[in-house]
């Protein structure tokens, strides 16, 4: 049976509570189905401090019919953090997945860019003032793609050429111009060749559209790693966050979860490796002056599954987040706790 939030151990301070503490914004993916749990909402109410929706802002979900537009899901989402005094995020407005059956031909006959134009215009415009921030364009890079410049092979991109990231942009803030304007991705965090190639693209990208006027804000570092695979090189990573730091550019850890796959089956071997892995993220992230915030890709293992019935019976739950099933601390939080803590910027 879950815990009941009365029964849930003393945690201390909240995350919430440790990030405000050091000038940073703590939070985490939410979606509709699991506040219908009390003791996740009563813990994501303790814990968070800004919510982004899991999946009910993209475009499969807000406009399953072209031209009919529907914000009820998303709606929800912004009157629980509206009651809980939170911050609210959107995410994301132009990405290649999680769209409609219809956008992919819509795409490619589309005469000029009210495709995706006037659908940002829409979105961010019917929540125009209540956004911290927008994810406006999600994963634009994809170095297998075989381009010099890095960009995925998109059918936005096909259509309208790489200069629809900036005309995103542009609608974005004509929209709700308060909000913070972000560009995010994964695979820019650990020490491989895919990761080096990934990270310049990025940052070449990024350095682009500044030089063009484009109102992007901020980077949005997904933080999706794993605790037994690919290691995080910590230089490496503080020198590409330094470089997106100078350009002025704000810092945003918007996905954070750690694989526990491919390691040993035992909970408290998986939990250490996804702690120190977890650890060895934040503790170059969140040092960075230009970081602001700090969201994990949900908060709780109860609602993950394994990919197969075979290592379900092997591993059990995944554990990647920073309660368990029945909404006890796992060590991701005591790793993400501690290194609120230990937070050092200069």
């Amino acid at each position: 049976m879950p815990a009941r939030a009365q029964d849930m151990v003393d945690l201390g301070p909240s995350l919430k509570s440790l990030a405000a503490a050091k000038g940073l914004v703590f939070g985490a993916a939410n979606n509709t189905y699991w506040l219908g749990f009390p003791d996740f909402a009563h813990a994501y109410a303790r814990e968070c401090a800004i919510l982004v929706p899991e999946y009910e802002l993209k475009r499969e979900i807000t406009e399953p019919t072209p031209g009919v537009l529907d914000f009820t899901a998303g709606e929800q989402l912004a009157s629980f953090a509206h009651a809980h005094a939170m911050l609210l995020r959107g995410h994301p407005l132009v990405w290649f997945a999680a769209n409609p059956p219809w956008l992919d031909e819509a795409i490619l006959s589309a005469r000029g860019e009210g495709i995706f134009r006037d659908y940002i215009r829409a979105t961010a415009g019917h929540f125009a003032g209540r956004m911290h921030s927008w994810d406006v364009v999600n994963e634009a890079i994809e170095i297998a793609d075989g381009r010099a410049d890095g960009l995925r092979n998109t059918n936005w991109l096909k259509r309208f050429g790489p200069r629809y990231i900036d005309d995103a942009f542009h609608a974005a803030h004509e929209a709700d111009p308060a909000s913070l304007l972000v560009y995010n991705d994964y695979g820019l965090e650990s020490d491989t060749p895919d990761h080096d190639a990934r990270r310049a693209a990025v940052l070449k990208l990024l350095e682009g559209m500044i030089a063009r006027g484009v109102p992007v804000g901020a980077l949005g570092l997904q933080g999706h790693i794993t605790a037994f695979g690919p290691k995080i090189n910590q230089a490496k990573l503080a020198r590409f966050l330094g470089d997106v730091q100078a350009t002025g550019l704000r810092i945003l850890v918007t996905e954070h979860d750690v694989d526990d796959g491919g390691g040993p089956t035992d909970f408290v071997s998986r939990d250490r490796g996804v702690a120190d892995a977890s650890r060895r993220m934040l503790d170059v992230a969140l040092d960075n002056r230009a970081t602001m915030a700090l969201l994990t890709w949900g908060l709780s293992d109860r609602f993950l599954r394994q990919e197969s019935t075979k290592e379900t019976l092997l591993r059990g739950t995944p554990r990647k987040l920073p309660f368990d099933g029945a909404m006890q601390p796992t060590a991701m939080r005591g790793a993400i706790a501690q290194a609120l803590r230990e937070v050092r910027r200069a």
